[in-house]
């Protein structure tokens, strides 16, 4: 499941099952909001399907609104989490070794990752916990790679979303959202060739596409 925007009017969210490569439900929406996906799934269960398995984009809260429910955090997006924080061309060294690890997050192991990431981390903890201090109030500080920090903590807070698709072999559950962010290529190319559109004529240009 995911969103895109078309516009700064409203977005489409999309519950898509990977098998069948169906669009099963989709919802225009103005914010892509954790209680829209929670109520989009309900929806999907009142009408008779069963979820086995979640993949998104790591939206805060929606982890623990899934609590009964695998949910696999899409390894594109926690890339692009990270290149926000890091940078596509980092000058730390720190940060180009982390960038380098991530990169091969969509074709590593659990336990090769995990421990990828707890040996980096060793080596530049003392690094990651130095601090500036304020040169008019030697009281205030900051900690001094706070980008690298905040990139390194999102690794490990996603950690154990990351290779849910390995925990559940037999769901053989997609590690990215590939399949939707398609579509939604797809979507935005066609409505390029008619621009012109009115709101509510683009919306039922969209739900056509959809449900072809």
């Amino acid at each position: 499941m995911d969103t895109s925007y078309f516009g700064r009017k409203f977005g489409v969210m999309v519950f898509r099952d990977e098998y069948l490569r169906k669009n099963l439900f989709w919802k225009y929406v103005k914010h892509e909001t954790l209680s829209e996906y929670i109520s989009g799934i309900n929806e999907l269960l009142k009408r008779g399907w069963k979820v086995r398995a979640i993949v998104c984009d790591g939206k805060r809260g929606l982890f623990k609104a899934f609590e009964n429910i695998p949910v696999q955090m899409c390894h594109f997006h926690q890339m692009a989490i990270i290149t926000r924080y890091i940078t596509k061309n980092p000058k730390l060294a720190a940060a180009r070794e982390l960038k380098n690890l991530v990169a091969i997050l969509p074709q590593t192991d659990k336990e090769s990752f995990s421990g990828g990431l707890n040996d980096w981390f060793f080596k530049w903890k003392d690094f990651l916990h130095e601090k500036t201090h304020n040169k008019l109030n030697k009281r205030k500080w900051h900690f001094t790679h706070n980008r690298l920090r905040s990139a390194y903590f999102s690794l490990t807070h996603n950690l154990p979303y990351l290779f849910t698709f390995y925990d559940y072999p037999d769901f053989k559950i997609p590690n990215t959202t590939n399949s939707l962010e398609g579509t939604f290529s797809n979507l935005k190319t066609k409505l390029r060739v008619h621009s012109g559109l009115k709101e509510n004529r683009k919306k039922k240009f969209i739900d056509q596409i959809l449900s072809s």
